[in-house]
C-alpha cells in the first residue's frame, strides 16, 4: 500500500506543476490518446455520470475529468493537488482487477516476482511496472507502451459471439 501511495504521490507531483494550465475545451489528441474514461461516477460527489444530464468535461495537464454538474468542479478545484490524488486512487481502484497484463510493458519481468507491482497513472490510465526503474523507459515512449496495454486488454475481452 506504501509503494501505491507513494507511486500516485510521485505521478501527482510531476504533473502538479501544470495542472493549473487547464483547458475548457477537451484537447482530443491528448485524451484519446489516454483511453476511454476510466469512472463510471463523478469523482467529488459519487454520482453516477450521466443521471443529471450530460457530464461536465475539464481538462487538467492532459488529463480529462468528468463530473454530475458545475458544482462539483469547483469543489474539485479549491484543492486540486488533492483531488487529482483522489481521482488517481479511484481509478487504481477502478482498473486494478482488469489490468490486462500479467507482465511489465517495458521489462517483460512477471508483475510480483520483484515485489508488489509498483503502479503508475499516466494521464488516466494506470499501467503497472515491475519496478519504479521501468517509468523513465516508459515516459520516453508512452504511446508504444500504451498501445501494447491496449492491445492486450482488447485480447482479453472476448466479443459475445466467440463465446457461444
Amino acid at each position: 500500500m506504501k509503494k501505491l501511495i507513494l507511486s500516485l504521490t510521485l505521478a501527482l507531483a510531476l504533473g502538479a506543476a501544470l495542472a493549473f494550465a487547464e483547458d475548457n475545451a477537451p484537447a482530443t489528441e491528448e485524451i484519446s490518446a489516454a483511453g476511454k474514461y476510466p469512472l463510471k461516477v463523478c469523482p467529488v460527489s459519487g454520482e453516477t455520470l450521466g443521471e443529471m444530464g450530460d457530464p461536465v468535461v475539464k481538462v487538467y495537464d492532459g488529463r480529462e475529468v468528468k463530473f454530475c454538474c458545475k458544482n462539483c468542479v469547483g469543489t474539485f478545484e479549491k484543492d486540486l493537488a488533492s483531488s487529482m490524488q483522489i481521482l488517481d486512487n479511484k481509478i487504481y481502484e477502478a482498473e486494478k482487477a482488469a489490468y490486462p497484463l500479467k507482465t511489465c510493458v517495458v521489462s517483460g519481468e512477471t508483475l510480483g516476482e520483484m515485489g508488489d507491482p509498483y503502479p503508475y497513472m499516466y494521464k488516466n490510465q494506470l499501467v503497472e511496472f515491475c519496478c519504479q526503474n521501468c517509468v523513465s523507459t516508459f515516459e520516453k515512449d508512452p504511446d508504444k507502451y500504451l498501445s501494447m496495454i491496449y492491445a492486450a486488454h482488447a485480447k482479453s475481452v472476448e466479443p459475445e459471439e466467440s463465446k457461444e
